[in-house]
């Protein structure tokens, strides 16, 4: 049934057979995600589902020995979505939430540590996220929004009507007496939580927070301590750029944290610091290193492991803080990180023991777990799957000084003495990168890196400057110059790909999504190179777009100043300045309900194109959000992107 499903939905993509099986593969892939390991070592959980049916399980397997994962019975009937699946410190009881048996309502389960025995012991009304256990087993904290939605600037916003801005709900830290059931919220009514984390004695937590609203002010979020039984904020650190991660040492004398120029809540790059639990001056520990941390895990007062962007790859790395010396323990062509968006990876308490879920563009995404660096593979359900599109290659490159990369994806025959069409694939962000994984992920757009290939087309994905992986410096050297370095950057990668490959110039596509979008929409107002382009959740003013977005603080730290004190900066990076030299066909697509790049920016690209005469066409899909959550949406989106570049350049 789910073939058929795909099948009814990609009538043009499956007239060949090839293409065929790529629907299949999308989506019938297993996708894991929020794996957690128990703080001895023996046991490894995370939720599981497919691609083509986004309900979620729990799963527990042991670390040792050849017994097959368990799914997590709830004896429930009916669609479920299981998330944030966390081990006790003492490893004998597992905690997680659940939607089963209440609808879209998240409440909070535990479990024996091998899934046995799960209780609800909760009775949420409203968002709920991210538990965690106190040391001494007792309580569990989560991150909570009582009677209203959350979820974060990625999700649907819900429709405005009415005043506007008359009231806010922040995320606070509730916490859950297991015993009693009991629950209480405890930090300040007034403060958004991010993220937090467990002093050692359970007597404080530290936080990322801010002001509400949360999903605006993420980007001038400072440090906090949260008294537990008073309920009172200390700042201890306010930044200045953009924090995440904040994790007690495990003495409690000091804070760790990572600070950087972030563009997005979630996806994580920047400098490691640590600062005295009771405030004062930061100590950045990686300053000047050429690579982006991206999650970090205190293990002894003077050893901090943490994982990093290096390159278009991820590294785990020690750092040993008595000489801030630092050692890679492992490195590969993959994306690794923990917590955040789309976590991946989790360590032990005392480091001997990870658990990862591994993906390339050759491999499916499993699960393995063992020692940093020895891993050791759980699962296979994806053993049967092979990639329909080319082997990989890592590209680099030179613009103005700076080392550039990228990954570069051809199609999976390439016959002598033929030329093939490009598609460039612009990541989103821009504070980002773009890392080898599995592309089955409909919801931010990766499948359309093996629908490409499959269908004959090279594919580059640059990673220019402003990204991650090459240290801070290169990730602010886009700071007021959006469509300026980064687009010459992804030119000369365009060169550098032509060079090398069979690749017709004059038959070369561009796409992305969110920033990529925006990039996507400039690219097409500076060069006539391309012949078609899709863009995607993208931004056509950025004047008019201050004023229409939920989230304008996350542009600050890159134009200098608000639209209304410097307006010219605004301006000059604005693809709708330069529409009249448009001559690419364009696709726009948008969610109707984007809170991060709303559709008027959309409407706002197509309608002049539309006007100046220029091939272009907008869809808008009912009721999604910046990141897709609809199946049919997601696979729709992708096979109109498909047919629009065949149209144009086959």
């Amino acid at each position: 049934m789910k073939h058929f499903f795909l099948a009814c939905l990609f009538p043009t993509l499956l007239t060949a057979q090839n293409m065929q099986q790529l629907a299949q593969q999308l989506g019938s892939t297993v996708l894991y995600g929020d794996p957690a390991i128990s703080p001895d070592g023996t046991r490894v959980t995370w939720v599981q589902s497919t691609a083509a049916n986004p309900s979620k399980e729990t799963y527990v397997c042991a670390t040792s020995g050849d017994a097959p994962p368990i799914v997590v019975n709830l004896a429930t009937t009916g669609e479920k979505t299981d998330a944030d699946p966390v081990f006790s410190y003492d490893s004998n009881k597992l905690a997680f939430l659940s939607t089963s048996g209440e609808g879209d309502q998240r409440q909070l389960w535990t479990a024996e540590a091998d899934g046995a025995n799960p209780k609800k012991v909760s009775y949420l009304k409203g968002y709920a996220a991210r538990p965690r256990w106190s040391h001494d087993g007792k309580q569990i904290a989560l991150l909570y929004i009582e009677n209203a939605a959350g979820g974060g600037p990625l999700m649907a916003t819900p429709v405005t009507t009415g005043v506007i801005d008359g009231g806010i709900h922040n995320q606070r830290i509730a916490v859950l007496d297991v015993e009693t059931g009991r629950i209480r919220q405890v930090s300040p009514a007034n403060l958004h939580i991010y993220d937090y984390d467990w002093s050692p004695d359970d007597r404080t937590f530290v936080a990322t927070a801010a002001p509400g609203p949360g999903d605006n002010n993420w980007w001038i979020a400072q440090i906090y301590t949260i008294d537990f039984d008073k309920g009172n904020a200390t700042s201890i650190y306010k930044p200045s750029l953009q924090l995440a991660i904040p994790r007690w040492s495990p003495d409690g004398k000091s804070v760790a944290f990572i600070e950087g120029l972030m563009s997005d809540e979630g996806f994580h790059g920047g400098d490691l610091l640590t600062v005295s639990a009771t405030g004062g001056e930061a100590v950045n520990r990686t300053k000047g290193r050429q690579s982006s941390v991206s999650s970090i895990f205190w293990q002894t007062p003077d050893r901090i492991f943490f994982t990093e962007y290096v390159g278009g790859g991820s590294a785990v790395s020690e750092l040993t803080l008595s000489d801030n010396s630092v050692q890679t323990i492992w490195k590969a062509a993959e994306g690794v990180h923990a917590f955040g968006n789309f976590p991946n990876f989790a360590l032990s308490p005392d480091g001997n023991s990870a658990a990862i879920i591994r993906s390339t563009y050759e491999t499916p995404p499993e699960v393995w777990t063992g020692a940093i660096g020895e891993w050791r593979q759980l699962t296979s359900n994806n053993r049967d799957l092979s990639p329909s599109w080319g082997k990989a290659e890592n590209l680099e490159w030179s613009k103005d000084g700076f080392k550039i990369q990228g990954w570069l994806l051809p199609p999976r025959q390439v016959e002598a003495g033929k030329k093939y069409p490009m598609a460039v694939l612009i990541h989103g962000g821009p504070s980002s990168v773009t890392t080898p994984e599995w592309p089955a992920s409909f919801g931010m757009a990766r499948a359309i890196i093996a629908a490409l290939s499959s269908r004959g087309y090279y594919v580059l994905l640059p990673n220019p400057r402003g990204s991650y992986g090459q240290g801070e410096d290169f990730t602010r050297a886009n700071i007021k110059d959006f469509g300026g370095g980064d687009l010459r950057d992804i030119l000369a990668g365009v060169d550098a790909a032509i060079a090398k490959n069979p690749i017709d110039p004059v038959r070369l596509a561009v796409t992305g999504w969110s920033y990529g979008g925006y990039m996507t929409m400039w690219t097409v107002t500076q060069t006539n190179r391309f012949k078609a382009a899709v863009a995607g959740a993208g931004i056509a003013n950025w004047q008019s777009y201050y004023g229409q977005n939920l989230i304008d603080q996350w542009m600050i730290p890159f134009f200098g100043s608000s639209v209304y004190d410097d307006p010219g900066v605004y301006e000059k990076s604005s693809p709708i300045r330069y529409i009249k030299q448009v001559k690419t066909p364009t696709l726009v697509i948008s969610g109707e309900r984007d809170a991060e790049c709303p559709s008027a920016q959309s409407y706002e690209f197509w309608h002049a194109l539309k006007t100046l005469g220029v091939p272009t066409q907008l869809v808008v899909y009912a009721g999604e959000g910046h990141l897709f959550l609809q199946p049919e949406h997601q696979l729709d989106r992708l096979n109109r992107t498909v047919e629009w570049f065949d149209k144009y350049l086959k």
